[in-house]
């Protein structure tokens, strides 16, 4: 079976033809399909919701791997990194912020409906508060202690859990991502949230009446007083230096590309765990 060797995206017409040849096994027939879907574009979840069409499990995994290539294209098509790499990036959380947006659309599995990753963020901002959260210690109160969002204990290396928009949606992550979303809302609202990139185990930072407060988002939002940790004997000096330290948009990028590279890897997506190499090579 052939397929149209023009470039345009296929039409709805033809996309829903595509769709209905999802469980034809030959490999003809499947990269036909993939070449045409790769010009529509990674992700097709609103068009199946409008018109309500229904995938069993196993069409629904064929159509994201083959949506996949069209997701690693436009991440790095998308991706700007600063010229000069993590530390250029200085306090620009904006742009920190957009570079998350595309790791949340490349890791979307193109098929299943959701909110972007800033409306999300938004709507949890409103949601707290129309609870009248008014400081940054009743956001963790909010967010961890009322298990809004909690550990993902099933599985910790999920690549899932650093695409923000399902860790909002679904209400799980694991450290990094539980922080980042702690940060990314507590601005929206004003609050002062700061990232500690502990060895590890990711970490946030609030204040009460001057003092820092250590915050272990995946333990339920835990609280430590820095003073206290930091006369910790099981911590070397620089770990010590590392827990006094706000780390800045760049550097916690780094580790976020570095932790989704190894989250790759391990469930087996070699493609997708190399783009996230070289993603990380433009940071220096």
């Amino acid at each position: 079976m052939s397929f149209p060797s023009h470039q345009a995206p296929p039409s709805p017409e033809e996309l829903e033809s595509l769709v209905k040849l999802l469980d034809d096994e030959t490999p003809e027939v499947r990269q036909g399909i993939a070449a045409r879907l790769a010009q529509f574009g990674g992700d097709v979840s609103e068009w199946l919701a409008e018109r309500n069409v229904r995938l069993t499990g196993r069409e629904r995994g064929l159509l994201s791997a083959m949506l996949g290539a069209a997701r690693r294209a436009e991440l790095e098509r998308e991706w700007l990194a600063p010229s000069g790499g993590a530390e250029a990036m200085g306090e620009d959380w904006e742009g920190f912020e957009a570079m998350l947006r595309l790791i949340s659309d490349f890791l979307h599995d193109g098929v299943s409906i959701r909110q972007p990753l800033s409306d999300a963020l938004d709507l949890l901002a409103e949601e707290a508060a129309e609870r009248e959260v008014m400081s940054a210690e009743e956001l963790r109160v909010f967010l961890f202690v009322q298990e809004r969002l909690k550990a993902n204990g099933d599985d910790g290396d999920d690549p899932r859990n650093l695409d923000l928009a399902w860790a909002i949606a679904t209400g799980q992550s694991n450290p990094l991502g539980l922080g980042l979303v702690f940060m990314l809302v507590g601005r929206r609202l004003g609050f002062e949230v700061e990232a500690v990139d502990f060895p590890g185990h990711f970490l946030c930072r609030i204040y009460r009446e001057g003092f820092p407060i250590v915050i272990d988002c995946h333990d339920h939002g835990r609280q430590h007083l820095q003073s206290t940790l930091l006369e910790s004997p099981d911590l070397d000096r620089g770990e010590r230096a590392v827990l006094r330290q706000a780390a800045h948009p760049g550097r916690v990028m780094r580790r976020l590309l570095d932790e989704l590279e190894s989250d790759l890897e391990d469930a087996d997506r070699g493609e997708d765990a190399a783009l996230i190499r070289r993603l990380r090579k433009t940071l220096g």
